[in-house]
């Protein structure tokens, strides 16, 4: 068979046969040893929210938000097989652009939801009674 007539014999270009495209593929082993992981580090910012482990708000926060970045972490290792070899690195120079663009929006945003807080001019109640 020829590609042309292997093409039509299959839609959508398959030949029956599995591509390696270079991809790491998950075993069942790793696939339960990320998701233990996950409801793992799901289970342990559950627990310290509702005992109110920690007396400052704050601290709680943060160490939820530390469980996120190593959930997320998890999820690209295990779920997505990102690593430095896959696609020659490329998969995970996208997710180190994409990190970046999303850490300069958020903090840029947060800074100037801040300092436009802070620079408000307050109103008294007796200017807020001119208003319409």
């Amino acid at each position: 068979m020829t590609a042309h007539t292997d093409h039509l014999a299959h839609p959508g270009g398959h030949n029956g046969h599995h591509d390696d495209d270079g991809a790491a593929h998950g075993t069942f082993k790793s696939y339960m040893t990320g998701f233990v992981l996950a409801a793992i580090l799901t289970a342990i910012p559950f627990w310290l929210v509702m005992d109110r482990v920690f007396e400052d708000s704050r601290t709680t926060a943060l160490v939820i938000l530390a469980f996120a970045v190593v959930q997320i972490v998890v999820h690209i290792v295990y779920f997505l097989h990102m690593d430095t070899k896959s696609e020659s690195g490329w998969n995970m120079l996208a997710l180190i652009f994409t990190l970046v663009l999303v850490v300069i929006t958020l903090s840029g945003s947060i800074w100037i939801m801040y300092h436009l807080n802070s620079n408000m001019m307050p109103m008294s109640t007796h200017d807020m009674r001119k208003m319409p």
